[in-house]
């Protein structure tokens, strides 16, 4: 059956097309919902949790066996640096196959002996049963790592999924599915439609009524859309939204650690991770050295092309979201930023300026009510702003409608406790950025999301509990 129509596939670093892909209409989305209600009914609904445990280990031998092949989709699809994919994007996809599979194997449920007013006894205890079909739809910036993220759980509880990923990012989501039937997964448990939001596979997904779930990983006002469109069949919604995260840099820091952990914070994946950190808050004393450090950090990025080794700044992900990006560069211009760094875009000389590159970018200067402070930007920029005491810098750091992620920099541990627990975010480092441990809770407040992925977060939202209750 063939698509609404095809759209390109557009390599970042050059802007060359990879591929043309073929856009799923209202049948397709519907011929893949009703394939992975069937395979409910199937083999994949009858298997208990030792084979489909063994089943979702071969997926991440898969994944191994075809590494390479994964770096070059994702590093192609996304332009990041080779070696990022290789250290992050493609191993983290393995490793969430394997932890939600060994966590489902291992986890246990409630159990209670409860006493009947006629003296005698009950038992209640609760089984986990797989929530049904679940709809997918993921971001372009971490493609195969959030994608892995949100199938591992929801097969590990026994659910068939149709997976639409970003228009940008298609590929890993291709290869994926070769890696499930090499594993052993049987047809219609893993499905992919490619397309868009609205008026396209997006939007025809999150209303079709044989959908029991969505979870969706992307910008805030995509997230209340879906909301909007579930509403009438009340599914369950798992949504990890935008931010506009902060730091808090406290003078007792190890100040080298922070430039460097900060730097990977804002900068790492040319700024494009939901976590980056975009408001920066330094105690005043040591501001001035905080900023001409992460200055030589900014300048010291190698904007290369993708598969080059020394490469460790890529570019953004198309021509659109650039625009977006340079319009807050000359925003903030405009609201009377002092640019310490960056604020354009860089020539190469060579193919690399038909791609969608920019300046790693660092402003001071604006006030807290700034749109360049209050706002989302989503690319390799920054802003640093002085404090001079503890309350002033967490009413700053809190002082926004997200809520996903915050770090604080002090070597002063009580006060990391602290200042950690009155961050109004989903979570808090302290003296690191992006340290997993994939069994905690995930996910925002505010505009940043609703509900919590990760360990058993993750598999009590892919599964619907049933208690029994047996008199004795």
């Amino acid at each position: 059956m063939s698509g609404k129509r095809e759209f390109a596939d557009v390599n970042p670093a050059d802007g060359t097309v990879i591929a043309e892909v073929a856009e799923a209409g209202e049948s397709q989305v519907d011929e893949a919902v009703h394939a992975a209600r069937r395979a409910l009914g199937g083999e994949w609904g009858r298997i208990g949790v030792r084979e489909r445990v063994a089943r979702l280990h071969r997926v991440a031998d898969a994944i191994e066996k075809r590494f390479d092949c994964f770096v070059q989709a994702e590093v192609a699809d996304t332009g990041k640096p080779v070696s990022l994919a290789s250290r992050l994007d493609v191993p983290r996809a393995a490793a969430n196959f394997r932890v939600f599979a060994d966590l489902v194997k291992m986890s246990g449920l409630e159990s209670f002996q409860t006493e009947t007013p006629d003296g005698a006894n009950a038992l209640n205890y609760a089984v986990r049963m797989p929530l049904g079909v679940i709809g997918i739809i993921t971001p372009w910036n971490l493609p195969l790592l959030l994608l892995t993220w949100k199938v591992a759980p929801a097969l590990a509880c026994g659910n068939s999924v149709v997976v639409k990923p970003s228009e940008e990012t298609p590929a890993t989501a291709t290869l994926l599915a070769e890696a499930m039937q090499e594993a052993g997964i049987p047809n219609g448990v893993y499905n992919v439609v490619y397309g868009f939001g609205p008026g396209s596979a997006g939007e025809f997904l999150t209303q079709h009524a044989d959908v029991d779930a969505i979870t969706f990983t992307g910008e805030s006002r995509t997230g209340a859309a879906i909301m909007k469109a579930v509403a009438p069949t009340v599914k369950p919604v798992s949504f990890e939204l935008g931010g506009k995260n902060a730091a808090i840099v406290f003078a007792d820091c190890n100040l080298e650690e922070a430039v460097n952990g900060l730097a990977e914070a804002v900068f790492l994946n040319t700024g494009q991770i939901c976590l980056c950190a975009e408001r920066i808050y330094v105690e005043r004393k040591v501001f001035s050295e905080f900023v001409e450090a992460l200055k030589q950090k900014a300048e010291k990025l190698h904007a290369g092309w993708p598969n080059e080794a020394k490469t460790d700044l890529g570019p953004l992900i198309s021509a659109q979201h650039r625009e977006k990006v340079l319009s807050y560069y000359r925003l903030a211009e405009e609201e009377g930023a002092t640019v310490i760094t960056g604020g354009g875009v860089p020539k190469f000389g060579d193919n690399r300026d038909q791609g969608f590159y920019v300046q790693p970018t660092i402003y001071t200067g604006l006030p807290e009510s700034a749109r360049c402070v209050k706002e989302e930007i989503f690319g390799p920029a920054c802003h640093v702003a002085p404090f001079d005491s503890e309350e002033q810098a967490v009413a700053m750091a809190n002082d926004t409608k997200y809520g996903l992620a915050a770090s604080i920099w002090t070597s002063n541990l009580k006060r990391g406790h602290r200042v950690a627990q009155q961050m109004k975010v989903g979570i808090t480092w302290v003296n690191c950025w992006f340290l997993r441990d994939l069994r905690t809770p995930f996910g925002g407040a505010g505009l940043s999301g609703i509900g919590r992925e990760g360990g058993m977060h993750s598999l009590n939202f892919y599964s619907e509990l049933n208690n029994i209750c047996i008199r004795l």
